[in-house]
């Protein structure tokens, strides 16, 4: 039996779509599909009731889920002591970050940190809902993300504290037209709609624009959709349509002129960059990283 087809069908649990579960895995569907079924033989019950749309565990498919859950946490946490223990003791400690705070926000504070403390640190980097996931299911010490007062996130709040360490606000950006103004301007006209570069369903930024559209309204035309910030970047850049993206990921662009703002701060949704943790659960070293981020200036 391979730990991978446990982490397949922990995945698929959470998604209940081969084919979004194939893509978060890596791995081509029909692949992901054969693991399945492999693990689905190696138990001797079905775990996927297939006669339903979407997917949809079958009673042994719930029954099992925990035990997968619980067999893929031991076995990392095994793993990662011993390869600690081979490291003379010094233990790696696990960021989840969503891709678009990797980058921008985190790998500052783990220069500071690494600076401060001498830690050895690891990211794992996904949409919001898997890093919520890690850190629930105990795989990672720290979650880094964004949050909104009116967006819940897939975490209960009250196993975990938090710590608000800076903000960011998504703004909407476009290119200049030929005389250097923006080629678009919210709130655009309905006789001709903007073009807009938006977020996939489900995703905590599409949520967050989505929330700010209900209050300001504005004639808009989806011409793409994308889980990924950066993605949304490079199409903007392109002149492809307008699109709200983390400010200090475009900050260059804005500086240099390539990108422009589409409207004034009204349409700019603002949001707090959050660290959680069990901090219950961390060790003295896990603890000293805690109390070195709630210093953060």
């Amino acid at each position: 039996m391979d730990i991978n087809w446990l982490e397949d069908f922990v995945c698929l649990a959470r998604t209940l779509n081969f084919t979004r579960a194939a893509e978060e895995r890596n791995i081509t569907q029909s692949a992901f599909s054969r693991r399945i079924k492999a693990l689905e033989i190696w138990v001797g019950a079905a775990l996927i009731d297939r006669t339903s749309f979407p997917a949809k565990l079958s009673d042994a498919g719930e029954e099992f889920l925990p035990t997968a859950k619980t067999i893929v946490k031991e076995l990392l946490e095994a793993r990662d002591d011993l390869r600690a223990r081979e490291r003379g003791g010094l233990k790696f400690y696990t960021f989840a970050a969503p891709h678009s705070i990797s980058i921008t926000h985190l790998a500052p504070i783990l220069r500071q940190l690494q600076g401060g403390l001498k830690i050895r640190s690891r990211v794992m980097s996904d949409n919001l809902h898997t890093c919520c996931e890690l850190v629930s299911e105990g795989v990672c010490d720290f979650l880094v993300c964004y949050r909104h007062p009116k967006i819940p996130i897939t975490l209960d709040e009250q196993l975990f504290k938090r710590l608000n360490i800076g903000t960011e606000r998504l703004i909407p950006v476009t290119v200049p037209d030929h005389s250097g103004r923006p080629r678009w301007t919210l709130p655009g006209d309905r006789r001709a709609p903007i073009p807009k570069l938006g977020y996939a369903k489900g995703s905590f930024f599409g949520a967050v624009v989505d929330q700010l559209l209900k209050s300001h309204k504005a004639a808009l035309d989806v011409r793409h959709i994308d889980a990924f910030a950066e993605a949304l970047k490079s199409l903007a850049l392109e002149g492809q349509g307008i699109a709200w993206l983390p400010e200090s990921s475009v900050q260059q662009s804005l500086e240099s002129g390539d990108l422009l703002r589409a409207g004034p701060e009204q349409w700019d949704a603002s949001l707090s960059l959050s660290i959680y943790s069990a901090v219950d659960d961390l060790d003295d070293t896990g603890l000293e990283i805690w109390n070195f981020l709630s210093r953060l200036p």
